[in-house]
């Protein structure tokens, strides 16, 4: 890959990160599922591994299903390649979760999205994503987002 490529492809790595927060936050679970290779690994502090895009999808919509306000902030992205075909990111991150009826704030989180991906079929897709929050303020009275 020339720099010319790379520097083509970290922009459209920078895209779908850009489209995998608004999917989220905006509930588009059609959008959201369209970003993740079918063979998608997440693991989210707190949480169980889950083994597939179709299983993450499931989990994260339980886990927002309406009732949570969700804002997503990543940012300075570094972006590695491996290949013309797979890239490594790390990204920072701020989340903060809301109670949608009340609009309490349930959960603001800062760290590290740790991210891999593939072009497959001409398209930068999400391959695996850890979330590593370094710093959480929770509501005690909440339950945990």
């Amino acid at each position: 890959m020339n720099d010319i490529e790379q520097l083509i492809a970290i922009e459209q790595i920078k895209l779908l990160k850009s489209r995998r927060d608004r999917a989220c936050d905006t509930q588009d679970w059609d959008l959201y599922r369209s970003l993740h290779a079918d063979h998608h690994v997440s693991h989210n502090d707190g949480h169980e591994r889950w083994e597939n895009a179709d299983v993450m999808i499931a989990n994260v919509r339980a886990l927002l299903d309406k009732v949570r306000t969700t804002v997503h902030h990543s940012h300075t992205p570094d972006i590695t390649f491996e290949s013309d075909v797979k890239a490594k990111g790390i990204w920072g991150m701020e989340d903060l979760i809301f109670d949608t009826e009340s609009g309490e704030l349930l959960l603001h989180g800062f760290g590290f999205y740790h991210e891999t991906y593939e072009k497959i079929d001409g398209k930068w897709l999400f391959t695996s994503r850890q979330l590593k929050r370094t710093l959480v303020r929770e509501n005690p009275e909440s339950q945990k987002a």
